[in-house]
């Protein structure tokens, strides 16, 4: 099998992409000739093929259509909606394929295709039948799941231990007390994503000293899963990237493929389990797992539900954002996520549907308004709407330690599992109480006294290193206390990105601004250490006013997924400072 690879089929320049109408628009390529539909709603963009899944004829506008959603096949009449992908005559009988829409940073857009965009039909296997015994899923906790497929043991994204997002997301659940030892009797881990609710640090320093030479597989991501590694001073020796798309085969009856996300290729990633012919999928975070194209009818599938992982609305201050707003805000999010899950799960018809991957708490007390504020969906409330929309489905809500036992499951008629699911006795801890929030707190902290903060030219040298600039954003960036109140012996500067400069105030040209305070433990850590400003936004670690109102992906992105691999060079800098005495210095007053 040769890797998975995606394939622009069509480019549009910002003019062209700001010349698409309200609803459906026909592009062609002007290289090749194919023919394409793009959607164009308030929702966003939609865009397909100009290709009918009955008999390959072309589509064209349906003059019967008052919404302008719909399109008609020029063979037999077939109608597609292309606003929600269906066919609505004959009425249940395909679901389109989507192509990606990626929108560029000039302003343009193109659509992107995964080939083969079913990699999983490849080399197929008729299912055995499975023995009592032979297949077990135990839920551990958040997104660690241990799957024990005949004699050999896989753990999915083990986050044991510690924090994740700096100091910003704590473990919700008690893993079971036996944790540690099943992650080190793994005969594979497979991570999905650099993010530290997957990939944990402190969990996998615990493992590197017992067994550091554990297999663990990621996906072949543009930024690399592990690329915080060296620094980290985790010692693991046997980290294998895989390509996106092919089977990887570990002995007879066990294979496993690893999928990209259609949003987040750049470092989202979701995987196939097939152990004798039977599959079970993980989405786990991805948005658009392989651009929305999944194996259907699977045994097993698992996906996130809860919601709540990013800094907005909540980190947010001024203009609209009162917690009123912010509460219905939240409110239709959640609500839309539920009845987007539900929808994907009914429409793939796995046999048996697991939600998980939501289980943190914003547990810190200096973070009670963010844990107040960020209501989660609950696992059992999705389960229920699955149960409504699509019976047929079982659904399994597991607290840590259950084990499902998956060829007892599938025998099983009814959707109560109850010789097929063990759950731990009744007085077992679910909740975590104690999260040692000094030890980690404190190592955070640490970076406050490091000497280079000392010179106010590390600004100047932190954002040459990250690299971003040529952008019309001016950002003002404030150290604070726990309670985002200034430091007055805090930094309190302004750099304007269009020119990379360090202006004392904002220039007089039009431009947008931000106003960005962090706790200065963590912004001092991200800062010394090169780290994502993912502990800093999705970590809740920060708070946000902007002007005007709007999302600035290209500097998000940048500094979320496109610093530099090695962090900043600080023994070079402190030898280009000219030592000075520290009385000589008011950081507060640049």
């Amino acid at each position: 099998m040769t890797a998975q690879e995606t394939k622009v089929v069509l480019l549009l320049d910002a003019e062209e992409a700001n010349s698409l109408k309200a609803g459906v628009n026909f592009k062609k390529n002007p290289v090749d000739g194919k023919c394409y539909i793009i959607y164009k709603s308030k929702n966003g963009i939609k865009a397909c093929k100009n290709q009918c899944k009955h008999q390959g004829g072309l589509f064209i506008k349906d003059i019967e259509d008052l919404d302008g959603s719909t399109v008609k096949c020029t063979k037999h009449n077939w109608k597609l909606n292309v606003s929600t992908m269906k066919y609505e005559n004959p009425p249940d009988s395909f679901l389109q394929d989507e192509l990606e829409v990626e929108i560029l940073d000039d302003g343009g857009l193109q659509l992107v295709e995964l080939s083969p965009v079913d990699p999983w039909l490849a080399e197929p296997r008729e299912p055995l039948q499975l023995q009592e015994g032979e297949v077990k899923i135990t839920y551990i906790t958040h997104a660690c799941m241990e799957l024990q497929l005949g004699q050999k043991r896989f753990m999915f994204d083990p986050w044991l231990t510690g924090p994740a997002f700096a100091r910003g997301w704590w473990l919700l659940h008690e893993p079971p007390a036996d944790c540690m030892d099943r992650l080190c009797a793994a005969d594979l881990i497979y991570i999905s994503h650099m993010h530290s609710d997957h990939l944990s640090y402190p969990t996998l320093g615990i493992l590197s000293k017992r067994r550091p030479d554990v297999p663990i597989y990621v996906g072949d991501t543009s930024r690399p899963v592990f690329w915080y590694l060296e620094q980290s001073q985790v010692k693991l020796t046997n980290i294998n990237v895989v390509p996106f798309g092919v089977w990887q085969n570990i002995d007879e009856h066990l294979r496993f493929m690893i999928l990209m996300d259609g949003v987040h290729p750049e470092m989202d990633t979701c995987i196939i389990v097939d152990y004798k012919g039977h599959m079970i999928l993980n989405t786990v975070d991805c948005t658009r797992p392989n651009g929305g194209r999944l194996p259907q009818n699977v045994d097993l599938m698992m996906s996130d539900f809860a919601g709540g992982a990013s800094g907005f609305p909540m980190t947010f201050y001024g203009g609209k954002y009162s917690d009123s707003w912010k509460a219905e805000f939240i409110k239709n999010e959640r609500k839309k996520l539920l009845n987007y899950k539900s929808m994907l799960v009914k429409s793939l018809q796995p046999k048996i549907y697991c939600p998980f991957a939501g289980y943190f708490v914003e547990a810190h007390p200096s973070d009670k308004y963010i844990k107040d504020t960020n209501v989660k969906n609950r696992a059992e409330d999705l389960n229920a709407l699955i149960n409504k929309i699509a019976s047929d489905i079982k659904t399994w809500t597991p607290k840590p330690g259950a084990v499902l036992d998956l060829g007892l499951a599938l025998k099983d008629t009814t959707n109560s599992h109850s010789d097929a699911i063990t759950d731990l006795p009744a007085s077992t801890k679910i909740y975590r109480e104690n999260w040692e929030f000094d030890l980690y707190v404190d190592e955070l902290n640490s970076a406050i006294s490091s000497e280079i903060f000392k010179y106010p030219s590390w600004i100047q040298f932190y954002y040459t290193w990250a690299g971003f600039q040529n952008y019309n954003l001016v950002v003002r960036v404030i150290e604070t206390d726990d309670d985002f109140e200034a430091l007055t012996d805090g930094y309190d500067y302004l750099v304007d990105f269009l020119d990379l400069s360090f202006p004392s105030k904002r220039p007089d040209r039009e431009h947008s601004y931000l106003e960005i305070k962090n706790r200065v433990g963590v912004m001092r850590h991200v800062v010394l250490h090169g780290r994502l400003w993912d502990d800093l936004y999705i970590g809740f670690q920060n708070r946000i006013s902007r002007d005007p109102d709007i999302y600035h992906h290209k500097f998000w992105n940048h500094y979320q997924t496109e610093l530099p691999l090695c962090k900043p060079d600080w023994d070079q800098f402190l030898q280009q400072v000219t030592p000075i005495q520290e009385t000589e210095l008011d950081s507060g007053d640049i």
